[in-house]
């Protein structure tokens, strides 16, 4: 496979439908999340990004949440925001996708005036996220049965 994409903001509801076709492939069949509690309320507002390859095929996508949404996920600071629902395909894996979305998500951040950006990390991602940049804090703790810790980067 070539490792030829782009990563955009999901605009329009096919790109939206892409994104979370990646997220029910990844999160849902891959690691067994129940799919009731894999989509939230939160999906209206937040701002998607989607890694797509130049045939189309979409590859990763992710999400930030800022403002009251995101305080609700940091402990209540709206200067923060929150990434998520980080997903790269199992055939994407290793070719750039997943650093590309996370910088993406963190343009998307300080266009939107954050001072940095937190996020949820499965434990086994912990080094992956450590090498751009950001740091765990606080406790593991469990989300949809999956070890975690909370890690934070300034924007």
């Amino acid at each position: 496979m070539t490792a030829a994409f782009e990563v955009r903001l999901a605009g329009d509801p096919a790109d939206r439908e892409a994104c979370f076709a990646v997220r029910k492939e990844v999160f849902v069949r891959e690691q067994g999340v129940p799919e009731d509690i894999e989509y939230d309320a939160y999906d209206a507002e937040a701002v998607h990004v989607l890694a797509i390859r130049q045939d189309g095929v979409p590859l990763g996508t992710g999400r930030l949440l800022y403002g009251e949404a995101a305080a609700a996920k940091n402990g209540g600071d709206a200067s923060v925001g929150s990434l998520g629902r980080l997903a790269v395909t199992k055939e994407a894996r290793g070719l750039g996708v997943g650093a590309a979305l996370v910088r993406a998500i963190e343009d998307a951040a300080r266009v939107r005036g954050l001072a940095a950006v937190d996020l949820h990390a499965q434990t086994h991602a912990l080094g992956f996220y450590e090498r751009l940049g950001y740091t765990a804090y606080g406790p593991e703790f469990p989300d949809a049965g999956i070890p975690h810790r909370a890690m934070r980067r300034p924007v």
